[in-house]
């Protein structure tokens, strides 16, 4: 049987007094930031926050709030390998900001990577000093696999995987992307295409499921043209440009979000093709103000990343209670 880890072995371990381990841990003045680091790694590496989780949970069901520590370490955030999920987007930029400000509230260090082509980088990584991983938007499976054999907590913000099983954040897409479209249906529209890569993310997905249910519940058909669920950012122009010219325009195109809109406004002028009145789009994430929608949803994209690390911080806290998906509300513009 594993012996307990106490204050005594961990000053045995450091070959610091015990007063100083005592301090660090509890999180009093006296230690400074460099011994406070290295005592809170070696208690790590020990497993003493293993026997403290176990000794606090005093009763079947309890659980431990965020206040019950004083936080210190490392959570690392990891961006997939695509152009457009990176620090300096629009949409990605602000959530990553809100990640940043939290851990920052917290006295927690951050660690950016971008999604590695293989495995190597993790057999890198000290699992005893990260304390948890927050992935932003898309990660493939392989990457998963490798982030579950470190056995920490994983938080991811705007995906989900079927085979990795772990805490998540949405917007809420499906209730969110309804009431937009009874918003826009009341006003008359009646001939709909959907725009975007519904395989891209899974909110994208969610998003044209919402599309689809309201124009069932408003008895209007669905004329998709599969095509446009398909096509990437890197190769839209052609194929937006060779159905809108074998099927020409609907009244609205109903965009995954924003960028959609753009690359479609875009695609049309380099066509050479005025964009009629009788054509509006929608869009989502509103990270593009100047395009003249009809109708998008504005993400509240910093709260999304304050609430990862409130549930990553929570998970690390309680690591045996069920996993969570979390969906954050967000506003309806309608415009004339």
């Amino acid at each position: 049987m594993r012996r307990k880890v106490t204050i005594q072995s961990i000053a045995d371990f450091t070959g610091l007094s015990k007063f100083a381990v005592s301090r660090a841990l509890s999180g009093k003045p006296g230690v400074s930031s460099q011994t406070r680091d290295m005592i809170f790694k070696a208690a790590g590496q020990l497993g003493y926050f293993k026997d403290s989780k176990s000794a606090q949970a005093k009763a079947p069901g309890e659980m431990i709030d965020l206040d019950a520590r004083k936080w210190s370490g490392t959570i690392l955030v990891l961006f997939p390998n695509i152009r457009f999920q990176n620090p300096e987007s629009l949409y990605w930029g602000p959530l990553f900001n809100g990640i940043s400000t939290r851990l920052n509230q917290r006295g927690i260090n951050v660690l950016t990577l971008t999604e590695p082509k293989d495995d190597a980088v993790f057999s890198l990584l000290n699992p005893e000093a990260i304390m948890g991983v927050i992935t932003i938007g898309s990660i493939s499976t392989p990457i998963l696999a490798e982030i579950r054999s470190l056995g920490i907590p994983v938080m991811m913000v705007d995906h989900f995987d079927p085979s990795f099983q772990c805490d998540s954040i949405f917007t809420d897409n499906l209730s969110c992307m309804k009431e937009m479209m009874n918003l826009v249906i009341n006003k008359g529209y009646r001939d709909y295409q959907f725009l975007g890569n519904i395989r891209d993310a899974h909110s994208f997905y969610e998003r044209f499921l919402a599309f689809r249910a309201a124009l069932e519940d408003n008895d209007i058909e669905l004329k998709q043209n599969p095509s446009l669920n398909g096509p990437d950012i890197e190769n839209f122009r052609e194929t937006f440009t060779a159905v809108i010219t074998e099927h020409g325009l609907p009244e609205v195109f109903v965009c995954a979000n924003d960028i959609y809109a753009l690359f479609a406004i875009e695609t049309m002028e380099i066509m050479g093709m005025p964009i009629p009145d009788t054509l509006v789009f929608t869009g989502f994430d509103n990270t593009h103000p100047s395009i003249p929608f009809l109708a998008t949803v504005n993400v509240n994209k910093e709260l999304l990343g304050k609430r990862a690390v409130d549930q990553m911080l929570w998970r690390i806290l309680n690591p045996d209670t069920s996993y969570e998906k979390i969906l954050i509300q967000a506003d309806i513009i309608i415009r004339d």
